[in-house]
């Protein structure tokens, strides 16, 4: 059996890699998909330790979890695809000239 440790570095690096795309991506799309992956880091976690501690209860989370990740989608591609026909681009930073 794998130790609980390991899931727990690699829920880690994966959640790292997604703030990283959060954080330093310019299009609309790869941030969502760099929430998605933070998202599923989470959920890493959640299984691994309703394995380890033989509950169901993280398992019964990741649902909800999911269904989450889902509306998060659906409403964020159709916020970009808003976005795309009205001023043509997906680019972040443009988006941040229209705050101002």
């Amino acid at each position: 059996m794998i130790p609980v440790e390991n899931y727990f570095v690699l829920s880690s690096l994966v959640f790292l890699c997604g703030l990283a795309g959060v954080m330093f991506r310019r299009n609309l799309i790869m941030v969502l998909m760099s929430i998605e992956l933070m998202l599923n880091a989470v959920n890493i976690i959640f299984v691994a330790a309703s394995r380890h501690l033989a509950q169901v209860d993280g398992q019964i989370m990741v649902l909800f979890v999911i269904t989450v990740a889902a509306c998060e989608a659906a409403v964020g591609l159709a916020m970009v695809i808003a976005l795309f026909r009205r001023y043509g681009t997906v680019n972040t930073e443009f988006l941040r000239l229209l705050r101002g």
